[in-house]
């Protein structure tokens, strides 16, 4: 008979995830980083009591928002590229449902973070219990059903012996190269304290490594007859190229075939922006020089990106006569999006294997000259946008211009997520190294700024990281800056304050809406708020310091490089102007009927636009 270990559930829990191990670098290591915990009543006595054994070996974290620890692991996990992950625990009820919108952030983004929220009493004796929702018309559904939609693999724990298969199911999502993404693991209360006599085995260091899948021969066959054929091919590069760790793979196949690169948000940083084939963003915040590509390319080589609506231009940035589409992603799903040719392999094996069926086969030299122009047309752009000025009021660019001059070196990783800075940052930051760039735009979610560079600076401890938000993202989550203090995890954090939600009003404005709801002064007040960003981030134990102008803001970042600790400079920008150079028209539906003349001019030209979208 093999041996056994008798523990609860919880201890079973806590002593697998300790025993998973991961090589980075050529170096062995724990594959959870730790685990993130709020505890409350349906968690405390049976996955706290289960961490508090193993704490030297699997630390645990504690911060003040559910979300906001979720959205740091999220975090960790896209700057480890998905090589290690953490873990989250809460409570029953709201402690669970807080998680939900860091899942949707996950499993977009197609990133590993395991969830681990209490659940209700299995035996149903004690229910309905607090924090326990009660359905009317089914006695198994509990809140944590809300995860389904948003994990890649959902279970609840209902007996002791029932987490064995789960647990080995979990690594199997987490660690896959298709299925990665969030794992729930509803751990009803109840049962977390029930002891089992486990498998001594379950408990074994294993160590999980990089699975590369290669190419079906007749795909790549395939592929390589079409890139044969392209006299105006082009890359886009997705988040794929950097979870793969291909960026040397994609640097020398842009170069061996004189390819230009475009990126995508989650892509940008897999070629550096000063690369003479890196043409920069592209699509809805693309450059102007990455476009004029995409729109004449007659061939497209999409790498690891899930083509979504801003990287294609809502479809109609593609106007090439007969333009056909490789698409090489692990993920069949994405690969064969929009009748593309599939080319399903891991991006560092694809980009390998298609370069050594190539040979010597190179784009028309005119690529690489039409390349080298229009990236010094556009690199002349960016350096009149971001330039300093003496404005009251500067513009998110000039900001931008402002930070990337005092910090943006190598060491430097920029984090952002919503608004409209993800746009003015994709066309103008300048990554210098993978992973250098780090913005959450899958999910596009307001308030994962400062909690995700708290997961970027565990996971990177060595760098600078650089937060950027608007005060409409602060306001929503701010709370784990006083957790990167407590953990002694150093951020510079920049808040431009435009007053409101600038970007969604630029969007109000543009498609024919008045200004209405979205800036302060253009919602239902009676005092317009006064918010002392400066101040609140000090009593959180921050420095802090406002400026007026941008030459201040260089020398406040220059000053603050010194600081032991979070720091936090708040500046006023101008809410209405955003840099007009690149960009591409964005699908948004416009009311067809209005007795507004400006909605209706807007709708006349959303319907001029969309006569450009390729259908299917």
């Amino acid at each position: 008979m093999s041996k056994t270990i008798r523990l609860t559930m919880a201890q079973a829990v806590a002593h697998f995830l300790k025993a998973q191990m991961t090589v980075v670098d050529g170096k062995k290591q724990p594959i959870f980083a730790g685990v993130w915990g709020i505890f409350g009543h349906g968690n405390v006595a049976g996955m706290g009591e289960a961490l508090y054994q193993v704490r030297n070996d699997l630390p645990t974290l504690r911060a003040h928002n559910e979300q906001g620890m979720a959205h740091a692991a999220v975090a960790f996990a896209k700057a480890s590229f998905r090589q290690r992950f953490m873990a989250c625990t809460t409570s029953i009820g709201p402690g669970a449902l807080n998680m939900i919108t860091a899942a949707g952030v996950a499993h977009v983004n197609r990133l590993p973070v395991l969830f681990l929220p209490g659940d209700v009493f299995a035996n149903r004796i004690p229910d309905p219990v607090l924090q326990q929702i009660e359905n009317f018309g089914d006695g198994t559904v509990s809140v944590n059903d809300a995860f389904r939609c948003v994990s890649r693999y959902f279970d609840r724990i209902t007996r002791p012996e029932q987490i064995i298969p789960a647990l080995k199911r979990t690594m199997q999502v987490l660690t896959d190269p298709v299925d990665c993404g969030p794992v729930t693991l509803s751990l009803c209360q109840d049962v977390q304290a029930e002891a089992y006599d486990y498998p001594a085995s379950l408990f074994d260091e294993k160590v999980w490594t990089h699975r590369r899948p290669r190419p079906d021969t007749d795909e790549l066959a395939s592929a390589i007859a079409t890139l044969r054929k392209a006299e105006r091919p082009l890359i886009i590069a997705g988040g794929g190229v950097l979870y793969s760790q291909a960026t040397a793979e994609l640097k020398a196949f842009a170069g061996m075939h004189g390819i230009p690169v475009a990126v995508t948000q989650a892509g940008k940083s897999a070629l550096p922006d000063d690369h003479p084939l890196c043409m920069g963003s592209i699509g809805v915040t693309g450059t102007s020089a990455a476009n004029a590509f995409a729109e004449e390319a007659d061939v497209i080589l999409a790498v690891g990106t899930r083509m979504q609506d801003f990287t294609t231009g809502s479809w109609a940035l593609f106007k090439g006569e007969g333009v056909k589409m490789i698409g090489l992603n692990t993920v069949a799903f994405d690969a064969a999006k929009h009748d593309s040719q599939p080319l399903v392999a891991d991006a560092r094996e694809g980009l390998t294997l298609l370069s050594e069926a190539l040979g010597g086969w190179k784009a028309s030299a005119s690529v690489e000259a039409a390349a080298k122009s229009r990236k010094q047309e556009w690199m002349a752009a960016v350096k009149k946008a971001t330039a300093a000025t003496n404005a009251d009021l500067p513009s998110d660019a000039q900001v931008i211009g402002a930070v990337q001059r005092s910090i943006g070196g190598d060491n430097s990783v920029l984090v952002c997520a919503a608004g409209g800075l993800p746009g003015e940052l994709h066309k103008l930051w300048q990554a210098h190294r993978p992973g250098g760039y780090h913005m959450e735009y899958g999910f596009s979610c307001m308030g994962y700024e400062i909690a995700g560079g708290l997961g970027v600076k565990l996971a990177r401890p060595e760098a600078d990281v650089v937060v950027m938000v608007g005060d409409g993202s602060y306001m929503m989550m701010n709370s784990e800056l006083s957790t990167s203090i407590m953990l002694g995890q150093k951020l510079t954090i920049v808040v431009l304050d435009n007053r409101g939600y600038g970007c969604i009003n630029r969007l109000q404005m543009a498609t024919g809406g008045a200004n209405f709801n979205n800036l302060l002064k253009d919602s239902m007040i009676e005092m317009m708020p006064d918010i002392d960003f400066r101040a609140h981030a000090e009593s959180m134990g921050a420095v802090a310091v406002k400026v007026s102008s941008i030459a201040d803001l260089e020398t406040a970042i220059q000053q603050i490089k010194g600081n032991d600790r979070t720091s936090v400079i708040v500046i006023d920008t101008d809410p209405l102007v955003t840099t007009q150079e690149g960009g591409h028209w964005w699908d948004v539906a416009v009311p067809e009927v209005s007795p507004r003349p400006e909605v209706n001019k807007a709708r006349s030209a959303y319907e001029k636009a969309r006569a450009a979208q390729t259908v299917g």
